[in-house]
């Protein structure tokens, strides 16, 4: 990245913000995917990195940062190489040299990295109840499982920073018993449409659906199958919420899938009024990974970053500046063929409550 390296450091002269480092990643054939979402993603827990720890992607991924924060320039070239190493032992999705999705690749980094925080959770509660097996009390030896009490699920950084929970809300049109379920979501997938928003892609969301004929609902009220109105809410909210718009979508007529170039406006600043209950909950955008191609099979990952107030576009080795403006250029195509083929595919929007309270 020398040239653009320096070029960047000198758009940012004195506005380099201290101790920050803005690294390119080397593209490795196809990692574009791996390389927009990491250049995204930041660690935020400590983590032991000790001669005995296990490699696994997380202790790659912290590897990864520490290579980046500890270079003596601001800018430069890293490459990933033993994180997309052990993604390609870990998952055989990914070892093909073949066009991969990024938002199946960020899916399948934050469950992993849950399952590896949770491991190490449990490897140390064992350690510690090894270490003092009988820790007596009054009425004989403690124990938190007895009499079938439930332990509570580990919240690790991941589900701290990009958990949300959604309420599936069923109400039977016959005796009007409401049924609701809560699942919890790392990211919402959002159907588009030509020429919408963001915010009218929430709505539809969150808009209320009938269930009848064949889909009807089984009310445990009537015992009987009856139609029913259904429809999903964000009971509670992300610190991070990462919205995926669905531009891939199977065609019937064609027996393939077609990349939707839809123009869908994404606002900087966001609010989520029409899913939610109670008051609005404001959001900022602060990165955005771009599918950069005519169709699903082939194409390119890059991603805007926001960073202490000003934009970056990473495209793999290569970091510049860009104007805030340049983001609505990632909107979409207002027409199904156009020559900008540059569309917005993951957002990244922050919450503005933590932002106040910190």
């Amino acid at each position: 990245m020398g040239a653009a390296g320096s070029k960047l450091e000198k758009a940012l002269g004195d506005q380099f913000p201290e101790g920050e480092r803005y690294f390119g990643l080397e593209n490795f054939g196809n990692t574009c995917y791996c390389n927009s979402v990491l250049q995204l993603l930041d660690y935020y827990s400590s983590n032991k990195n000790g001669a005995d720890a296990e490699d696994n992607l997380l202790t790659c991924l912290a590897d990864l940062f520490t290579q980046i924060s500890s270079q003596k320039k601001k800018t430069g070239v890293i490459a990933p190489k033993r994180f997309v190493q052990r993604l390609k032992k870990q998952n055989e999705l990914f070892r093909s040299y073949m066009h991969q999705d990024a938002h199946e690749f960020l899916n399948f980094l934050l469950n992993e990295l849950v399952d590896i925080l949770e491991k190490e959770a449990q490897a140390a509660k064992n350690e510690a109840e090894t270490s003092s097996p009988y820790e007596k009390t009054a009425n004989g030896t403690k124990n938190p499982q007895a009499n079938g009490v439930q332990k509570e699920p580990l919240v690790t950084w991941v589900h701290q920073n990009f958990q949300g929970i959604l309420t599936n809300e069923t109400r039977c049109l016959r005796c009007e018993t409401v049924t609701a379920r809560d699942e919890t979501f790392f990211d919402l997938s959002l159907d588009i449409e030509q020429n919408s928003s963001i915010t009218s892609c929430l709505k539809n969301f969150s808009s209320t659906e009938t269930l009848n004929a064949e889909d009807k609902f089984f009310c445990d009220k009537c015992c009987s199958l009856q139609e029913a109105q259904k429809r999903m809410k964000i009971k509670k909210p992300p610190h991070i919420l990462v919205i995926h718009l669905k531009r891939f979508k199977y065609i019937e007529q064609l027996g393939r899938y077609k990349k939707l170039s839809y123009r869908v406006v994404f606002p900087l600043e966001l609010k989520l009024s029409n899913t939610m209950e109670d008051a609005d909950s404001e959001y900022s955008l602060f990165a955005v990974v771009v599918h950069v191609g005519s169709g699903p099979n082939h194409g390119h990952y890059v991603s805007l970053v926001k960073s202490h107030n000003h934009w970056l576009f990473f495209d793999d080795e290569n970091v510049e500046m860009i104007d805030e403006s340049a983001v609505q250029t990632f909107f979409g195509s207002a027409q199904e063929y156009s020559s900008n083929t540059d569309h917005g595919y993951i957002l990244f929007y922050e919450s503005l409550a933590a932002n106040n309270k910190s």
